[in-house]
């Protein structure tokens, strides 16, 4: 059955593999991102059978209207795909500037919590579907030079088993470690050395059959994106 599926960060890494394994699979993609040129690009890419937006998910007035619009055409999602993040150059805690913090923060806890805020309600009042909130092998552990990262992503895995256990029975939050993926983010971190993993496309062909098998019974649960 072909399902409604809201992914952020679309223009680029993850977002954009997923974007193409959930569209050749046969599911109707509803998309935002930042760069406006590469939204048009998937716009005219894909067609009117699927919408992609250019929202800044840190804009909490913004992301209200494109979740209006959205359900307005679409209807609730069956999952809500919370991707979009932000990293900082490598350096102590004390060396990020108080800009970067702020951006890291305001994109990947608030832009979580602002797309949860303006889809669920509508997913609730059908009492049917999957939210997963793209948290990190550093939503786990952690590592040096990427404190202010690692802060957001311990905080997307309490924010998610905290929101599984005010769902109603029936619908799901899951934090999901994607894995260590080749992407611009993995690059800023391990230099040429990321060329030694997956790439998005590669990576892809697991999660998205891995995503679309996801249900109620894993709610709450910390997965990991199979290797």
């Amino acid at each position: 059955m072909s399902k409604v599926i809201v992914v952020t960060g679309v223009t680029q890494g993850l977002g954009r593999a997923m974007t193409v394994g959930f569209i050749e699979a046969g599911h109707t993609v509803i998309g935002c991102g930042r760069s406006l040129d590469r939204i048009k690009e998937l716009s005219t890419q894909y067609g009117a059978a699927h919408q992609f937006s250019a929202v800044d998910v840190a804009d909490d007035a913004a992301v209200k209207a494109w979740a209006a619009k959205s359900l307005d055409r679409f209807g609730p999602p069956d999952l809500l795909l919370n991707n979009a993040a932000l990293i900082n150059e490598n350096a102590p805690l004390w060396e990020v500037p108080t800009e970067d913090f702020d951006a890291i923060i305001d994109v990947n806890i608030k832009g979580t919590a602002n797309t949860i805020r303006h889809f669920l309600p509508a997913m609730i009042a059908r009492q049917t579907g999957v939210v997963v909130n793209f948290s990190s092998g550093w939503g786990r552990s952690t590592a040096a030079e990427v404190a202010s990262y690692c802060a957001t992503k311990w905080a997307i895995e309490g924010l998610t088993q905290a929101l599984a256990q005010e769902l109603p029975r029936g619908m799901a939050a899951i934090p999901l470690n994607p894995g260590i993926i080749n992407t611009d983010m993995l690059q800023s971190c391990f230099g040429s050395q990321a060329r030694h993993y997956p790439t998005a496309e590669e990576w892809a062909e697991i999660a998205v059959p891995f995503l679309l098998k996801l249900s109620a019974r894993d709610s709450g649960k910390q997965l990991t994106v199979p290797a």
